[in-house]
């Protein structure tokens, strides 16, 4: 089995740390590795990982968008397993065997792995992104692969069979919409909390409610692709599901008392994406948009 791993990028200040945190596993497989990048400062550095690694290789994208530009490489890709992963985080230790593993049952199409937030837990911002990560997405991840129930997956380490599908549309959440389509084919999605990737979330507040605004707004596309579509995300399975399993996460007064404010904070980021998708019809685009503090 051969495995096409792809880092998508943008000017990202520790864009040797994510190459290096793969190229250094124990990867008990033949791999390529595609760094895909607009901008001659991450080709530099790719090109120094080549002189070492001849798996690594680099593909320069137009700069439209990170939907685009897998879009192009995967034309370029010719390992059995697409393990996709971005700039700004960094994969755990043993993370590209474990998210491979799955993929010996035949009925696996599409994998996601764990997310772990490496922001400090002693202020609110850095204990929301736990809250958001541990008692939101893993737990509802974890719940839905041992129930066999379709999951979406994260974007930041995801795995899926190669050829299986042609190509996804650029204004929604390749995250969601590529699990779906698998879905559709009789594929299971499936979760594996082992192969971590760690990620640094955004440290003010502004920058926390435009990165979850358009994380937000990527997923709410998928009604006009797929009406059918069994959605996770979305408020009212946040409102129904989401308070409980926040609540149940503090584990001193200070923390129970930092999530209320997230509560509200998530109902402001709702309240703007409604605003925008339903009243505005301003809908997500596809292109490079940094979050700067989260670097």
């Amino acid at each position: 089995m051969k495995l096409s791993i792809v880092i998508t990028s943008f000017k990202e200040p520790n864009i040797d740390e994510a190459i290096k945190a793969i190229v250094t596993q124990n990867i008990p497989y033949e791999y390529e590795l595609f760094v895909v990048a607009p901008d001659e400062a991450t080709r530099k550095v790719t090109e120094k990982f080549k002189k070492s690694y001849k798996q690594v290789k680099f593909f320069k994208d137009p700069g439209k968008g990170k939907s685009y530009a897998l879009k192009l490489v995967m034309k370029k890709l010719d390992g059995d397993i697409t393990i996709i992963t971005d700039g700004d985080v960094c994969l755990a230790e043993n993370s590209i065997r474990e998210i491979v593993k799955p993929f010996e049952n035949n009925k696996i199409g599409v994998v996601t792995g764990r997310v772990v937030s490496i922001n400090n837990k002693s202020n609110m911002l850095g204990y929301w992104s736990h809250v958001l990560c541990d008692a939101g997405a893993h737990s509802i991840r974890q719940e839905l692969h041992e129930k066999a129930e379709f999951l979406e997956c994260s974007a930041y380490l995801m795995a899926f069979r190669s050829n299986v599908i042609a190509e996804f549309p650029l204004d929604v959440a390749e995250d969601a919409y590529i699990p779906y389509m698998f879905y559709k084919k009789g594929y299971r999605i499936a979760y594996s909390p082992n192969a971590q990737v760690l990620v640094k979330w955004p440290t003010n507040f502004n920058d926390w409610v435009k990165q979850k605004i358009r994380t937000a707004k990527a997923h709410e596309t998928l009604d006009k692709y797929a009406p059918d579509f069994p959605r996770v995300k979305s408020f009212k399975n946040e409102i129904i599901q989401g308070w409980h399993r926040a609540l149940s996460y503090p584990q001193n007064a200070k923390e129970f008392a930092w999530t209320f404010p997230l509560f509200a904070a998530r109902l402001y980021v709702w309240a703007n994406v409604i605003a925008d998708t339903k009243l505005k019809q301003k809908h997500y685009q596809d292109a490079w948009d940094r979050v700067d503090s989260a670097r």
